[in-house]
């Protein structure tokens, strides 16, 4: 079920082009062909549908997987990136700008074909693992989760002593983390906002929403364009280590007044509420970063507006009883994919190695593990970081005997 498979041509020269800047990916997958433990594994991945995912779908379908996709976002989804994917072969049920109906039939559509092993983005695909398809849970060795939002779901899953399967954490990996949430939120979630409204970004008054990885990627990248960035934070350590960065630091309501662009970056509702769109600057731009469109309350902007229009592609204008606009960007969802082309090509290519590695991982481990969320071994991160310093052609020292023997004392 995809818009127009006529859109595949276009989609395979996406994919040609991220597929040669992911060297990473590319020599797990040559490794793999010679002993190909993959092989007539079912699995079924939900995922923001775009070029550089596409290339991990097709990886695995080389390795042996008989693979299914769906979208993660109704707007993430581009409609040629999907027509590829089913001209080589995939099992996809998505299309751009699907309603929520939709969206939900395309999972179940994906589920049909009894995977298992799941690769999760948001936790949607586990969500209705345990709920109306729990039947299909029964064959589920495990899976692995992308985001910092879907292993919060996870980890209450399993706290509760309701998670169903084993599921590895790997938006936790540190080849996950330390590049994807920081450097990809912050370069893409710039360029979603930069390309989209064609403002500046140097001189604004950039209000960065959470200081996690993600949102200690998107303040870097501000203050890198010559914004002045100020973070909001409800952790008192996550504050501490903003203002040692050198950030401002206050709470909502006094940064609502004076921020010029916003970006929710917390993985928690109603961020931005009414009572900051009551004091908010004429022409303020709100943005979300986080996975789901909560973080931005739309229902309260849309009620404050005597008026709201299209103001350009993907901005929504909403007009106020005081004449005050503010403009909304790409209905709150996530700002880099709906908005733009996601992270970076070479991120991606880390991300994505360790989600290769996380299926081998459990294909392997799953069914001598508890129903529980995992991190991956270090050893595999390292796996990924050394095969990308040999990509970029940089050696860096070892250890000799006497240094092993020195640090191993007790």
């Amino acid at each position: 079920m995809i818009r127009d498979i006529n859109l595949a041509g276009a989609g395979m020269q996406k994919i040609s082009w991220a597929n040669r800047y992911m060297p990473v990916l590319n020599s797990l997958i040559n490794e793999l062909n010679a002993s190909n433990p993959l092989n007539g594994l079912k699995l079924v991945m939900t995922i923001h549908l775009e070029a550089k995912t596409a290339c991990l779908a097709l990886a695995l379908k080389r390795a042996g997987v008989d693979v299914t996709v769906t979208g993660s976002n109704p707007l993430s989804t581009q409609d040629d990136i999907a027509a590829a994917l089913v001209e080589q072969g995939v099992n996809v049920f998505a299309w751009h700008n699907c309603t929520s109906q939709e969206y939900e039939t395309f999972l179940h559509k994906a589920l049909d074909n009894q995977p298992q092993i799941i690769i999760d983005d948001g936790g949607d695909l586990v969500s209705l693992l345990h709920g109306s398809r729990a039947e299909v849970a029964k064959n589920i060795i495990g899976g692995s989760e992308e985001t910092t939002t879907g292993v919060h779901r996870l980890k209450a899953l399993a706290k509760n002593n309701q998670l169903k399967f084993p599921m590895i954490a790997v938006n936790d990996a540190y080849c996950k983390y330390l590049f994807d949430n920081r450097y990809g939120t912050g370069q893409s979630a710039l360029d979603g906002i930069m390309r989209t409204t064609n403002l500046s970004i140097a001189s604004k008054n950039v209000v960065v929403a959470g200081f996690g990885w993600c949102g200690k990627g998107v303040a870097m990248r501000a203050r890198g364009l010559g914004a002045n960035v100020i973070i909001t934070e409800i952790d008192p350590i996550k504050a501490v280590e903003a203002v040692f960065d050198g950030y401002t630091v206050m709470p909502m309501e006094k940064a609502a007044a004076i921020g010029d662009i916003f970006i929710t970056v917390t993985g928690c509702m109603d961020v931005i509420r009414r009572e900051h769109f009551m004091v908010m600057k004429d022409g303020a731009v709100l943005t979300n970063a986080g996975h789901f469109d909560v973080e931005i309350n739309i229902n309260e902007l849309a009620n404050l507006a005597k008026q709201r229009f299209t103001a350009r592609n993907n901005i929504e204008s909403f007009v106020l009883a005081d004449g005050r606009t503010l403009n909304l960007v790409a209905e709150g969802r996530l700002v880099n994919l709906a908005a733009g082309d996601g992270h970076p090509i070479e991120i991606m290519d880390l991300s994505f190695s360790m989600q290769m590695l996380a299926v081998i991982y459990i294909l392997e481990h799953g069914r001598k593990l508890s129903n529980d969320v995992y991190n991956l071994p270090v050893e595999l991160n390292h796996r990924v970081a050394g095969l990308k310093l040999q990509a970029l052609g940089i050696d860096i020292d070892k250890l000799n005997r006497k240094q092993q023997d020195y640090l191993a004392k007790a």
